[in-house]
């Protein structure tokens, strides 16, 4: 059984026990968050594909850490003019393990 799911503008296909990184959430470590926004089941074989989400399915998730991703390095310059600029950034996201997938 697995789900299609959408979370911060990006979709992810997820299993009971997977672990997935995301884009931040609001809660804290060791917290149950529920994603509604389901667009595809799979059960026993059966696709359920919703337009645009599956009624009553929920994917029901643990938040196990807060964190950020590796340093992104963003230089800009312009030849023969002096100029340079370095920045650097780094994107911060939620680490998921699914739980229970509802459809």
């Amino acid at each position: 059984m697995y789900a299609i799911i959408e979370t911060g503008g990006k979709q992810y296909r997820v299993k009971e026990g997977d672990i997935l990184l995301v884009e931040k959430l609001e809660a804290e470590q060791g917290d149950i968050v529920t994603i509604e926004d389901v667009l595809a089941v799979s059960k026993d074989g059966k696709l359920t594909v919703g337009s645009p989400i599956v009624d009553g399915a929920k994917v029901e998730a643990k938040v196990i850490a807060q964190g950020k991703s590796k340093k992104v390095i963003i230089f800009k310059y312009k030849p023969k003019k002096d100029y340079r600029k370095k920045r650097g950034h780094r994107q911060p996201y939620t680490k998921l393990v699914i739980d229970k997938i509802d459809a």
